[in-house]
């Protein structure tokens, strides 16, 4: 049995997608006032916002306990609208001994696509694979939708 893994999850959003691509790369900490259960504060760390090699700070909620991860931007594609981290420090890394965000939003028709990708590898056989932690973004995805087509 691998220790590597990699979910990938999509979703529909009627609100813009660049929009969505934006709060990600320039706002994450405007996050905590669209969806206050899941994303408590986001805060930068090192950089400035949108860049690569900045470090933000995430205190959130998963699995009804309060948790916090240290993320590093480590990609930004403005043609893909893409946004990759790595977790370089928090309660995810009790479990894995490497853990990657990305989400990109692509256009289809008169949808918008929001794509999550996590890229993980476990620090044992025992340890489940994220589905919970890919729920919670998508349902994320959901409340900052929710928050623009109000």
């Amino acid at each position: 049995m691998s220790l590597e893994g990699k979910l990938v999850s999509e979703i529909n959003i009627k609100c813009d997608g660049d929009v969505f691509h934006e709060i990600f790369r320039d706002r994450p900490h405007h996050i905590s006032s669209m969806c206050p259960d899941k994303v408590q504060n986001v805060s930068i760390h090192e950089g400035e916002w949108g860049t690569v090699g900045s470090i933000n700070f995430w205190n959130y909620t998963h699995d009804g306990k309060e948790k916090v991860a240290r993320h590093l931007v480590e990609a930004i594609d403005e043609k893909k609208k893409m946004v990759k981290v790595k977790v370089v420090e928090g309660d995810i890394l009790e479990e894995y001994k490497s853990f990657f965000f990305t989400v990109y939003v692509e256009r289809k028709g008169e949808e918008n696509l929001v794509t999550w990708i996590m890229e993980y590898e476990k620090k044992n056989v025992s340890v489940p694979d994220p589905h919970t932690l890919m729920e919670l973004c998508l349902n994320m995805t959901k409340d900052i939708e929710t928050y623009h087509i109000k």
